[in-house]
């Protein structure tokens, strides 16, 4: 019986330790930047691990992880294997991260004000999250008004 117990508490550990362990995030970003750095900030507080890669040259980084130039902003991330391009809401990359389907990622092109790490007052752009493919076919994931 205390094989049964220990073997049932060790696998509720396991379980919890699974279910509760935060999502690693490596960002890319310019050393210059200061809204990555709230995007990160933003995601951190989703419950996301976050590690900073800093590098000058980021549309090489764009380019080697596939984001098309129409969907470019600031920074770019990537979570298990999938890309993550701009002020994406972490609520979004949860949603996305639960059903993929074929899709190498989200973007949010350019710098919206009002999304996550471009907050400035009440200012709130409306945007549109977009998913996209490896062969560069797109398709509306969400839009934030």
């Amino acid at each position: 019986m205390k094989n049964v117990k220990t073997l049932a508490l060790t696998s509720l550990m396991l379980m919890s330790s699974s279910v509760f362990a935060a999502t690693e995030v490596t960002s890319y970003k310019s050393p210059y930047c200061g809204c990555c750095t709230e995007w990160e900030d933003h995601m951190k507080d989703n419950g996301y691990d976050v590690n900073t890669e800093k590098h000058e040259d980021m549309a090489a980084v764009k380019e080697k992880l596939g984001v098309d130039p129409r969907l470019a902003s600031c920074h770019t991330a990537v979570i298990d294997g999938y890309v993550f391009e701009g002020h994406i809401p972490a609520d979004d990359i949860k949603k996305f991260l639960a059903d993929p389907k074929d899709y190498k990622g989200l973007a949010v092109p350019g710098m919206p004000m009002g999304s996550p790490g471009m907050e400035y007052g009440d200012k709130k752009d409306k945007y549109q999250v977009v998913a996209f493919k490896e062969n560069g076919k797109l398709a509306l994931f969400n839009t934030h008004n």
